[in-house]
Formats: structure tokens, C-alpha cells, sequence
């Protein structure tokens, strides 16, 4: 069984509303094989929480407005650092970056097949990564500049 063309769809919609608003290293997993309670995974994340809130809320707000989808199940809003949006066919997560370092739920998809998906959501792949190092490096930079 594969992701039926709604659950890709809605996966598209939402990777592309997540990159837009910034989100790093968004990916998407098909995991209907394993799991029969969703089709697809989308996971993405942000180095804070008013990052991570407005990037739900935008995939929230393309899905409505564009597919005509609204989440059953939204979790996660109160601390922001790991918010789970639950479409049926698909499920987002946006997680905080120390969050998703710490759960790496790639790791436990790994050996779903990846959805393909837009240019500008490709693009963000790494970009967590690197964010952390800048930050690194600043707080490096200005514990040097204290002492």
C-alpha cells in the first residue's frame, strides 16, 4: 500500500507552507505500510517557539484554505516545542531543533520510502544544523568577549 494521492496532496501543501515560513529541514515519510492509522509523516522544525507556532499555523491555514482540511487533533500548543497536527491521512510535526535532535523520529521512519517534495521545502535539508552552529558560535564569541 502506498500514500493515497489526498494524504501526497495535503503532504505537498503543508512541506511548501512550512518552508515558507522558514521551518528547517522539513521531510516527509510514507508510512502506510507500517502503520495503519495515517498515510504520510511531515516533519519540520525551528530554532524557537513563536518560530514553531507560526509555522503550524500557516500549514493549518494553507491546508484549510486551499484542500479544505482541518486537523482533528491539534497537540502540543501549550510549551510549543513540539506541536502535532493530526489530519488523518497525514500527521505533521514541528518540533523545536533541540527537540528533534533529542526524539530523531527520522530514525525510527528511516526505512519508509520518502515523499517527494517541492523545491523550497528540499532546500531547507541541513539548514537546523547549521543554525546551531551559528548560534554556537556566537555564544562562543561572546563568552570569549566576557572573560
Amino acid at each position: 500500500m502506498t500514500a493515497t494521492d489526498r494524504s501526497l496532496e495535503l503532504i505537498t501543501t503543508a512541506a511548501q507552507a512550512a518552508s515558507d515560513k522558514l521551518a528547517h529541514d522539513v521531510i516527509a515519510y510514507d508510512v502506510s505500510d507500517v502503520l495503519s492509522i495515517t498515510d504520510a509523516f511531515l516533519l519540520a522544525s525551528a530554532p524557537n517557539d513563536r518560530q514553531v507556532k507560526s509555522i503550524v499555523d500557516e500549514i493549518e491555514e494553507r491546508l484549510s484554505k486551499e484542500l479544505g482540511a482541518k486537523p482533528v487533533r491539534r497537540e502540543g500548543d501549550r510549551d510549543a516545542r513540539w506541536i502535532l497536527l493530526d489530519y488523518v491521512d497525514i500527521v505533521v510535526h514541528v518540533q523545536h531543533s533541540e527537540e528533534r535532535v533529542f526524539y530523531a523520529l527520522e530514525r525510527l521512519w528511516k526505512d519508509c520510502p520518502e515523499i517527494e517534495l517541492p523545491a523550497d521545502a528540499k532546500a531547507t535539508r541541513g539548514k537546523g544544523e547549521a543554525h546551531a552552529k551559528l548560534a554556537a558560535e556566537e555564544d562562543a564569541t561572546e563568552f570569549g568577549e566576557l572573560r
